[in-house]
């Protein structure tokens, strides 16, 4: 009986996990996969995510969009193709993302940034331009930071619902090569390593 109560409750907290950090959509469904994916059907549209609730995966091409940073310039991503490209999804509200951004400015972005082959953009999910602004003067970030109204890039890579903070390491080709979600050490330290190597 123990056992049945634990199973129960770590499948309830894997739904929860998932939709973590913002209300499920009006008449969207969640349903069990198999394996460690979470089918999600809304209406007609029918997404298979991973357990962290990531919908693209390593070795494809990095979906393209169109960013405003906070200087008002515009950045699509495909105009990127050549570089190293790390996107990192961000918001003021999340206590893991004020964690982890200034181990990538120190780590990564002070590191890299005269590199001409490296981009790095942090992805600030659906807050106005003057809440950006002070987000990045409190966490003491001086890398790009860019807009995004109703989480509408950040659905190109993840379900809507999900959670951040999370990483896309995308390589010359504009594959994705390299998918993180929240912070942790050595997963990070890998990150790092990775960065490190692709720019060698």
């Amino acid at each position: 009986m123990k056992k049945k109560i634990m199973n129960v409750c770590g499948v309830v907290f894997l739904a929860i996990s998932l939709l973590a950090c913002s209300g499920q959509k009006k008449g969207a469904e969640v349903t069990e996969g198999t394996s460690d994916t979470v089918k999600v059907t809304d209406d007609v549209m029918a997404v298979q995510a991973d357990s962290t609730g990531y919908i693209v995966r390593v070795g494809e091409m990095a979906p393209d969009f169109t960013i405003t940073l906070t200087d008002g310039k515009q950045v699509t991503l495909s105009s990127l193709r050549g570089k190293v490209v790390m996107l990192q999804f961000t918001a003021s509200w999340c206590g893991v993302c004020r964690k982890e951004m200034p181990f990538i400015e120190k780590d990564i972005w002070l590191k890299h940034k005269d590199n001409a082959d490296f981009a790095l953009i942090g992805i600030d999910r659906d807050e106005p331009l003057d809440k950006v602004l002070a987000f990045a003067k409190s966490t003491g970030v001086t890398y790009p930071l860019g807009l995004d109204p109703g989480a509408d890039i950040f659905a190109k890579y993840a379900l809507r619902d999900a959670g951040i903070t999370r990483n896309v390491l995308i390589d010359r080709d504009g594959k994705i090569v390299k998918l993180t979600r929240l912070y942790n050490e050595e997963e990070f330290s890998s990150l790092v390593q990775q960065i490190n190597e692709m720019l060698k």
